[in-house]
């Protein structure tokens, strides 16, 4: 079964992220503070990571700057699901290696379980 990171400090939207991927056949692990990502993205046998950028007393960008620059992790495809909107934000997440961004107010949860899917092979 697939394995999928959930970084998201909104513990509804989580709780919500989560059963709609969990009835789509994956396995979730969550973080929903910063510090506790950055421990939880070395886990093994992650097969995608869904991260939001603001979270609390941390930076995203921090998170998946850390995910680009460790070598189990470098390859792992990254979803950025959040609500920053500037061209700004979206061009920097991207630039950081970021496979896909995504903003909340834009994107139903069933679409982003196709981005997913399209991801993980």
């Amino acid at each position: 079964m697939k394995k999928i990171l959930i970084i998201e400090d909104d513990e509804f939207l989580q709780g919500l992220e989560a059963t709609k991927i969990v009835k789509s056949g994956f396995t979730i692990i969550t973080a929903q503070r910063g510090e506790e990502a950055m421990v939880k993205i070395l886990e093994p046998n992650i097969n995608i990571i869904l991260l939001d950028l603001l979270l609390p007393n941390f930076d995203g960008y921090e998170i998946l700057k850390k995910i680009r620059s460790n070598e189990p992790t470098k390859k792992t495809p990254v979803i950025v699901f959040s609500n920053l909107s500037d061209n700004k934000d979206i061009e920097k997440a991207i630039d950081l290696g970021a496979n896909k961004f995504m903003i909340k107010s834009n994107f139903s949860l069933e679409e982003l379980v196709e981005q997913i899917n399209k991801l993980v092979i």
